[in-house]
């Protein structure tokens, strides 16, 4: 059976982000349950502010491109999202807006979108961990023809979440983030097989 393929980011690209800190465990634990994990930092991708102008001037970046080969070449999508103001990260959003341009006429629109898997997941100081952002970026991915499975995960205080190795202070967050990461493992390799 071939193994599922997952793509692993967080939408931050601070140095400590606890989002990070979170894709790394997800990351960590899809591996555990079978799936070949890719694990990326959107600040080795950068990108200009999505501006039609310079894409019609110069097409598309060639970090975007590669943003996009990136996301094609996997069945899923592992994301971590920090929330900003109650929605994703300019960051984010920008990312997904490059991706979701054509390369030229003949690509099919949103083509490293539609039909790919994810699981969402947040980690916030705040006392909902994230969670407003969450809705913001299961609708925009759902728009844009990605398959979001239901169950996530918001870590609150993640301040004071993660210990010095960067592990989950609470078991049961730790497992629920192993559930979700499981789920969406299973959920890729059956649709695979």
């Amino acid at each position: 059976m071939n193994q599922p393929k997952i793509i692993a980011f967080a939408g931050s690209i601070r140095e400590g982000s606890y989002n990070k800190k979170l894709v790394k465990l997800a990351a960590e634990s899809g591996r555990s349950a079978g799936a070949v994990v890719t694990t990326i930092d959107l600040r080795d991708l950068p990108l200009p502010l999505f501006d039609e102008d310079l894409e019609t001037a110069n097409g598309l970046p060639e970090n975007a491109k590669k943003l996009k080969a990136l996301l094609r070449g996997h069945d899923g999508f592992l994301i971590s999202s920090p929330e900003y103001n109650s929605s994703i990260t300019g960051v984010l959003k920008n990312a997904i807006d490059w991706a979701s341009r054509a390369e030229n006429d003949d690509e099919p629109p949103l083509a490293c979108f539609r039909g790919k898997i994810a699981s969402i997941i947040s980690a916030s100081p705040g006392a909902l961990g994230g969670l407003r952002g969450l809705v913001h970026l299961r609708a925009i991915l759902g728009n844009i023809g990605v398959i979001v499975l239901p169950d996530s995960i918001s870590i609150s205080a993640a301040h004071e979440a993660f210990d010095e190795s960067g592990k989950l202070k609470d078991e049961r967050k730790a497992k629920q983030l192993a559930k979700i990461t499981d789920g969406l493992s299973q959920f890729l390799a059956k649709h695979k097989g």
